[in-house]
């Protein structure tokens, strides 16, 4: 009996690289011809995915993740992904990423292997061919606004912030494939890490919120004033949420589950029974604590706050009384028996 050869962490990153692209060009592909075009099996394959859809755009939010439907991969074990285009597209580097990229480059060649030291010459040649520039002018490259900061929406903002005066919007959601319109009082513009958000608050949720300019579609300076005219920009570069503007919730993990303690931030954790670990995470959505619990049954318990567990089991039971007659016993919830593994 062939076993496969063990894989490597490089092995299995270069695969993620090469398995989005091949997923998109096909739009969905079944579980089996994936593994035999990538020489791997199928369950390696699975393990890629589930690695998958914690991965995305920084800084990681839950629309910024690239999303795997697990229900056609574990029910006919086909693949699809979604909310990942940005993968499908060649690469194209500002004038910043390409000089870090040729320092970094140039570093590792003195210390680099001989056969690595030629692929490493051949990249920065690419590198100084499609900047159109020697090396040395390369490192002299100023850092030019991108077409983020260079949109057209970013002087409506700027001018709406400035006038004090409130913004309507079209946003786009990519985890609904959706744009939604809607009203807003623009408090600032902050860059975290390489994006640009717009910290404001929201008339139609109702709550702070903080957009990605990229995903603002449309954006019209209203003559209507602020709400609160001195209400004060959040910091959002040290930090996503700050105490007024999040909720804990305290999760009960069985082992299977225990990946949030390394992939979220959590504030506390706390041995629970039978092998459990209780955890204490800030969250700034009912409805992203929601879909977190979904994605963790039945190896999750929501512990506190009571309302968002009361909100969750109706939730729950309203999902599966649309499976009523295949079986399915609707008076459970994956709340009802969070730890199959005991």
């Amino acid at each position: 009996m062939t076993t496969q050869p063990a894989d490597t962490a490089p092995d299995q990153v270069a695969r993620l690289l090469a398995l989005v692209p091949y997923l998109l060009a096909r739009g969905e592909v079944r579980l089996d011809d994936a593994a035999a075009h990538f020489g791997t099996d199928a369950a390696q394959i699975e393990r890629d995915l589930r690695l998958l859809f914690m991965t995305g755009l920084s800084p990681g939010l839950p629309g910024d993740l690239i999303e795997v439907d697990l229900d056609a991969l574990e029910g006919d074990r086909m693949i699809r992904v979604d909310n990942a285009d940005y993968l499908a597209r060649p690469v194209r580097f500002s004038p910043a990423e390409a000089t870090a990229l040729v320092v970094a480059l140039r570093t590792m060649a003195d210390s680099a292997p001989e056969g690595a030291a030629d692929v490493i010459e051949r990249t920065l040649a690419k590198l100084e061919e499609a900047a159109g520039a020697d090396g040395e002018d390369l490192l002299r490259l100023h850092v030019l606004p991108t077409p983020l900061e260079a949109s057209a929406v970013v002087p409506v903002l700027e001018s709406a912030i400035a006038h004090g005066r409130q913004v309507e919007i079209t946003y786009y959601v990519p985890s609904r494939d959706q744009e939604s319109r809607r009203t807003v009082d623009p408090r600032g513009l902050a860059r975290v890490e390489d994006l640009l958000y717009l910290d404001a608050w929201c008339h139609t949720a109702q709550g702070d919120r903080a957009f990605r300019v990229d995903r603002i579609v449309t954006a019209r300076e209203l003559d209507t004033e602020v709400a609160d005219k001195g209400a004060r920009p959040r910091d959002l570069t040290g930090g996503w949420f700050t105490d007024a503007e999040t909720t804990t919730v305290t999760l009960r993990l069985a082992p299977p589950a225990r990946w949030v303690i390394e992939y979220y931030q959590v504030t506390d954790q706390r041995p629970g029974p039978h092998g459990t670990i209780d955890v204490d995470l800030e969250v700034a959505s009912e409805q992203w604590a929601q879909s977190l619990l979904f994605r963790l049954a039945p190896h999750a318990m929501l512990l506190a706050p009571a309302d968002y567990a009361d909100t969750f089991r109706a939730t729950a039971r309203e999902a599966l009384s649309l499976y009523e007659g295949d079986g399915v016993d609707s008076t459970r919830t994956p709340q009802d028996h969070p730890h199959t593994t005991e």
